[in-house]
Formats: C-alpha cells, sequence, structure tokens
C-alpha cells in the first residue's frame, strides 16, 4: 500500500520525460537511419528489424501524445503537455493536437456508447475504418503527400521512405486500434465491470508493453486512472488491488 495517492503524479515529472525523450530518440534515430544508411537489400534483418521496431515506436509516440491529453507527461504543465503531445502527433502522421484532445475526452466521457467517436457497433474492420476517418482529415490529408513528396525531393532514388516512414505508422494505427480500442470496449464479448465499458486484457506485462504500452492489458485501470502515464499502468492495479486488501 502507498501513502501517495493515485491521483498525485507530479513525482512523474522527469521519469515521464526521460521515457518520452527515449522513444522520441530512439524513433528519430531509426527513421533516419532507414531513410538515409540502410540498404535493406544487403541488410534484411537489419532492415526488418528497424521496420518493426519503428513501428512499436510509432505506437509510443500515440501514446506519449496520450498521456499529455490526460496532462500526464508534465503534471499540472497543460502547455508543456499541449506541446510534448503536438510534436509527438506531428512526428506520428501530421494529426492535429487540438482536434485529438477534443475527441479523447468525449471518448472518456462516453466510452462505448453512441456518442463516443472511437465506438462503432459494426466488425472490426468498419470499426478501423471509423477509427480512422475520425482522425484523418483533410489537413492530414494534405500534409502526408507534402511530406512524401519532399522525402522524394530529398532522397532522390532512394525508395526507402515509401516503407520506412508511412507503412509504420499505419500498422501502429491498426495496432493501437486492436489492442488499445477493438479488444477493451467490444461489447457482447463478455460484461463490462463499471460504467466505463471498458476492460483489461489480463495478459502479461511484457506482452502487453509490446502490444500497446500497456493499454490493453491495462485499459480499465486506464479509464479508472486516466492522469497515471502508461508505464504506471501494472503497478496502479497492484496498488489498487493492495487497497482493497484481500476478501474475507
Amino acid at each position: 500500500m502507498t501513502d501517495r495517492p493515485l491521483n498525485r503524479t507530479d513525482h512523474l515529472t522527469l521519469p515521464n520525460l526521460m521515457l518520452a525523450g527515449g522513444i522520441v530518440l530512439a524513433w528519430l534515430a531509426l527513421h533516419v537511419h532507414a531513410l538515409w544508411f540502410l540498404d535493406a537489400a544487403a541488410h534484411p534483418v537489419i532492415a526488418t528489424l528497424n521496420f518493426l521496431t519503428l513501428t512499436w515506436l510509432s505506437v509510443g509516440l500515440f501514446i506519449i501524445a496520450h498521456d499529455a491529453m490526460h496532462g500526464a507527461v508534465v503534471p499540472g504543465r497543460p502547455r508543456a503537455n499541449a506541446a510534448i503531445g503536438s510534436l509527438v502527433l506531428w512526428l506520428y502522421a501530421g494529426f492535429s493536437w487540438r482536434k485529438m484532445i477534443v475527441k479523447h475526452m468525449a471518448h472518456h466521457r462516453h466510452a462505448g456508447t453512441d456518442d463516443d467517436p472511437d465506438f462503432d457497433h459494426g466488425g472490426p474492420v468498419r470499426w478501423y475504418a471509423r477509427f480512422i476517418g475520425t482522425y484523418f482529415g483533410w489537413r492530414e490529408g494534405l500534409i502526408l503527400p507534402v511530406i512524401v513528396t519532399t522525402y522524394a525531393l530529398i532522397l532522390g532514388d532512394r525508395w526507402m521512405y515509401v516503407v520506412f516512414w508511412p507503412l509504420p505508422s499505419i500498422l501502429a494505427s491498426m495496432q493501437l486500434f486492436v489492442f488499445g480500442t477493438w479488444l477493451p470496449h467490444r461489447p457482447g464479448h463478455d460484461h463490462f465491470p463499471d460504467r466505463h465499458n471498458a476492460r483489461s486484457s489480463r495478459i502479461s506485462d511484457p506482452l502487453s508493453l509490446l502490444t500497446c504500452f500497456h493499454f490493453g492489458g491495462y485499459h480499465h485501470e486506464h479509464h479508472l486512472h486516466p492522469t497515471v502515464p502508461w508505464w504506471r499502468l501494472p503497478s496502479t492495479r497492484k496498488t489498487v488491488t493492495d487497497m482493497k486488501g484481500p476478501r474475507p
């Protein structure tokens, strides 16, 4: 049991920034390496590892932005969170911070209902299409071709930007949808524990980290304690369990 309330997260600013900075720097390093230096034909194993890691780190970029929306990266500093969130969303796919935060707060207020912008009553394909359509608008439709064209002009016949920039972001969006939205919120699978209409998957912590930075394995805990950063979600469940104590 801890003597610090779960909603007190100001002491986590330094580790939050260190982890966020590590994810961003790792993404940038692999991104630059893939586009400027990697010979995929000569080193297919390295290219595959680079691609898979970039995809996972792209999920991480979005998770940083997600924590920033809840004020969890730099607690008590909304402008700092907005700046960090805007940066990582731009790196991820040129998404709008303002649009994203409004939609995500609506998701938390109306999770699993018709007023939830992330929810759909259809199957996973239709649901994913709505999920993408909610956040990918004309702004992103203009920004992405500009970035791709810029890379084409800079890199010339080096085609790596076609594979190593848009595809990791697209696959990351699928990963985020499956493990962070569809599995936690799909109705009819089993009963939801409360009004949040969210469930945790109870997978192992390493798998929870690899799939969606703990937002699949601990999604219900996130809805209960949205200001807790991603890396504290496993210990949050343990803390809540310890506070409840053993059942009589």
